[in-house]
C-alpha cells in the first residue's frame, strides 16, 4: 500500500507519496527548480519548484493573477526567468533551448490560429517552422485531425469554425511534431461545458495512449479529478501540492474550492 506523508508549515502544504520499493522511476518531463520572475518592481513567481513526470497529468490550479501565465511563459522561452532552472526531459532550457523545446507542444490561452487560413494550413504552416517535411506533416495532420473528428473540415477557413472545434486544431498543431510534454494554459478558457468535456477527456486519453506528459493550467476547480497530482499556485508562489484527494484531506476541508479558499486566506 501507498503510504502518504504529509507536511504542513503555516504557509506550505504538501501530500508527497512515499516512494514505493523496487518501482521503476518515470522519467522527469519537466523540472521547475526555484523559478521566480518579476516584472519591475513587481514580483509574480517567488521560488516556485515542481515536477512532472512522463506519462502523468498535473494540473497547475490558481485564481487568475495567480502567476499561471508567467510561468507558461517562462517554459516556453517567451520570457527569461529571474532566477531559478527548467529542465525538459533532461535538457536545461537556457543552455539547450532548441532540444529542451523540441520536447514540447503548447496550447496557449489566447487563439493564435491564422482564421485566415484554413485548418489544413494552419497545420502545415506549423510543421515547415518545425522543420517537418511536406509529406510528414500530411501524414501527421490526417493522423490528429481525424482523431479530432475534424479532417472533413480540414479545407475551412478557421474563422467558420466554433470556438471548441478550434481548440481541436490547436491541440492538433500542438501535437503534430510528436512532443512528449504538452502544455495546456487555460485551454477552456471561453468555451462552453461539452466542449470543455470532450477537450479534457481527449487530453487524458492522449496520457493513456501515448504516454504523453501533461501540464494543464486552469482556474477552475471542477476540471481536476480526486486522484490527479495538483500544484497550487497563489501569489505567484506554490502553496501545496500533491493527490488532489490527500490535499483536501490534510486540510480539512470538503472539495477543491473550500482548499483553495483555506490555503488564501493562510497566506493572506
Amino acid at each position: 500500500m501507498n503510504i502518504a506523508y504529509v507536511f504542513f508549515t503555516f504557509k506550505y502544504v504538501s501530500v508527497i507519496p512515499s516512494p514505493q520499493q523496487g518501482a521503476q522511476a518515470l522519467p522527469i518531463a519537466a523540472n521547475i527548480q526555484a523559478l521566480s520572475h518579476s516584472f519591475a518592481d513587481r514580483q509574480v513567481l517567488r521560488n516556485v519548484s515542481f515536477r512532472v513526470d512522463q506519462g502523468a497529468f498535473v494540473g497547475l490550479l490558481g485564481a487568475n493573477g495567480a502567476g499561471k501565465t508567467t510561468l507558461f511563459s517562462i517554459l516556453t522561452r517567451l520570457l527569461r526567468s529571474s532566477s531559478g532552472d527548467v529542465f525538459l526531459f533532461g535538457h536545461d532550457l537556457q543552455q539547450s533551448p532548441a532540444a529542451a523545446l523540441a520536447t514540447l507542444g503548447i496550447v496557449f490561452q489566447q487563439p493564435t490560429l491564422d482564421l485566415d487560413l484554413s485548418v489544413l494550413q494552419n497545420l502545415q504552416y506549423h510543421g515547415a517552422i518545425q522543420g517537418m517535411s511536406p509529406t510528414n506533416v500530411q501524414s501527421r495532420a490526417q493522423d490528429e485531425l481525424e482523431r479530432l473528428q475534424l479532417w472533413d473540415r480540414r479545407h475551412e477557413h478557421v474563422r467558420r469554425l466554433n470556438g471548441g472545434h478550434r481548440r481541436r486544431v490547436e491541440i492538433a498543431r500542438a501535437l503534430l511534431h510528436e512532443p512528449r510534454l504538452l502544455l495546456l494554459d487555460e485551454a477552456t478558457a471561453g468555451l462552453d461545458l461539452e466542449s470543455r468535456i470532450q477537450l479534457q477527456r481527449h487530453v487524458r486519453t492522449l496520457i493513456e495512449t501515448r504516454g504523453l506528459a501533461v501540464l494543464w493550467s486552469t482556474h477552475r476547480a471542477e476540471e481536476l479529478e480526486a486522484s490527479d497530482t495538483v500544484i497550487l499556485l497563489d501569489k505567484g508562489a506554490v502553496c501545496a501540492q500533491g493527490q488532489l484527494s490527500n490535499l483536501i484531506t490534510a486540510a480539512g476541508v470538503e472539495d477543491t474550492n473550500q482548499l483553495l479558499l483555506s490555503l488564501s486566506k493562510t497566506r493572506a
